[in-house]
């Protein structure tokens, strides 16, 4: 049994976490945290996500559960991910991160624990998603130099920080890696004004910030002629929560490495 801790508990991906791991007959929940200072310290967790009392509480440090959880489940911010990646790497804890939004420098400074912890990091847990990423690398090699324009289309909720998001930016990646193109190079995230035609290599990106949206990913391949879309919705975030248990439970028993969902799911 996988004993699993969750940070931001008191959110709602932190929340719909609490939930997925109650349905998981594979691991159990250790713990909760939430920001120091919460008044809900203390708070069942159980009732906190809405499953009823649980007589697991929320905490707000990492250190007064240390003994308890053997994996950390982390979906909150950068410079917070990193303090607990470190914490889990000096404490022999494994790690499971689906933030995103991280800048080159601090991609980086996740890198440099690839040899300290066991880590799985992804920007998306869904088991759909990273099966349509082995679908666009695929497309990419058929299509992607044979005259297809390429573009990535996600629409998210409003209340969504980051863009384009990480996702999206993932697709961009695995096709420019499938071409042989660097996506710093040639992705497009603006187009505004009098920017020129499309260039035959750009990868364009466009973003959508809307209502309660809770993720949509297109990629369209276009050319004259025919358009082919490869699509992934999402309608509830539990299906990135219970992804994101199934990488808590498959990262358990590994030694340090940096991971991703296509690892987990055996899709490499």
């Amino acid at each position: 049994m996988t004993r699993v801790a969750i940070v931001g508990v008191a959110g709602r991906m932190g929340r719909t976490l609490v939930n997925a791991v109650e349905q998981d007959a594979e691991a159990t929940l250790a713990g909760g945290i939430v920001e120091p200072g919460s008044t809900l310290a203390g708070a069942d967790l159980g009732e906190l996500a809405g499953v009823g009392k649980r007589s697991v509480v929320a905490v707000d440090s990492l250190q007064s559960i240390v003994d308890d959880f053997d994996v950390l489940i982390d979906f909150t911010a950068p410079q917070v991910t990193l303090a607990n990646l470190a914490f889990c790497a000096e404490h022999g804890k494994r790690i499971v991160i689906g933030t995103t939004g991280m800048s080159d420098d601090e991609l980086a400074q996740l890198d440099s624990y690839r040899n300290k912890v066991a880590m799985v990091f992804a920007p998306n847990m869904s088991v759909g998603v990273n099966l349509t990423l082995k679908l666009l690398e695929t497309a990419a090699k058929a299509l992607g130099d044979e005259g297809y324009d390429i573009e990535v289309i996600e629409s998210h909720h409003r209340h969504k920080v980051d863009a384009p998001s990480g996702t999206a930016i993932k697709m961009g990646e695995v096709i420019a890696e499938s071409l042989g193109r660097n996506l710093k190079e040639h992705g497009v995230f603006e187009r505004v004004g009098q920017c020129g035609p499309r260039t035959d290599k750009e990868i364009g990106f466009a973003t959508v910030r809307a209502g309660d949206i809770v993720g949509e990913h297109t990629v369209m391949f276009a050319t004259e002629g025919e358009r082919i879309e490869i699509t992934h919705k999402a309608s509830s975030r539990m299906t990135f929560a219970k992804g994101a248990v199934r990488a808590a439970r498959w990262v358990a028993d590994k030694e340090s490495g940096r991971y991703d969902m296509q690892d987990v799911l055996g899709l490499e």
